[in-house]
């Protein structure tokens, strides 16, 4: 490769960063509402530029979805399966994992919120993202029960500790949507408050 070749793929690799972390932000802000003109303005390119790498903003939104699972370890069937210790430990690693992942990722997370509660979304994207929340839910209340036979969980109803769960996160995407913060980690707790709801 020569060195023009060279450079061409670096400023081709970076300007592709920059339409992805500038898409991750308006969608988390604007949730599917978000154009390709908003995207480029955000990046500070032209938005015939962001069409030249990405098609639509559905085909950004899947790679931006891609890149948080791969992040992640890949969906939670696969990624739940790699964790090792007793229910109790597993469960503590999947749910520290999921609270510091928005911790430290509110954008992404934001997406998906936004995704399954925007009329807009298509049905596709929309489906993966459920589908990927229904295998995290079972996953979770299978490590529930399981620690529930351990002793390492309180013996409450599965489901209602899972809803539990899920509504405390929801509800953490919401504020941090509302307020808009400049530093979106603050509104997000450490994990070991929303575990002791588990008692572990």
């Amino acid at each position: 490769m020569t060195r023009n070749e060279q450079k061409n793929e670096q400023m081709r690799t970076e300007t592709i960063k920059k339409i992805l972390e500038s898409a991750s932000a308006v969608f988390a802000a604007k949730g599917h509402a978000a154009t390709m003109a908003a995207i480029a303005e955000k990046a500070q390119i032209s938005q015939g530029l962001a069409y030249h790498y990405f098609k639509s903003k559905e085909e950004i939104y899947a790679t931006l979805l891609k890149q948080a699972w791969a992040k992640a370890g890949g969906g939670p069937a696969q990624r739940i399966g790699q964790i090792q210790g007793t229910p109790g430990q597993r469960l503590t690693f999947l749910i520290t994992s999921m609270l510091e992942g928005s911790r430290q990722n509110p954008g992404i997370s934001q997406i998906m919120y936004k995704a399954l509660e925007d009329e807009t979304t298509p049905a596709d994207l929309k489906a993966i993202v459920q589908k990927n929340g229904q295998e995290l839910h079972g996953a979770i209340r299978q490590l529930i029960v399981d620690g529930q036979a351990t002793g390492e969980v309180v013996k409450d109803d599965p489901d209602q500790l899972v809803v539990a769960l899920v509504a405390f996160v929801r509800g953490l995407m919401k504020k941090a949507e509302m307020l808009d913060p400049k530093d979106p980690k603050f509104h997000f707790p450490e994990a070991k408050i929303i575990l002791r709801i588990f008692k572990l």
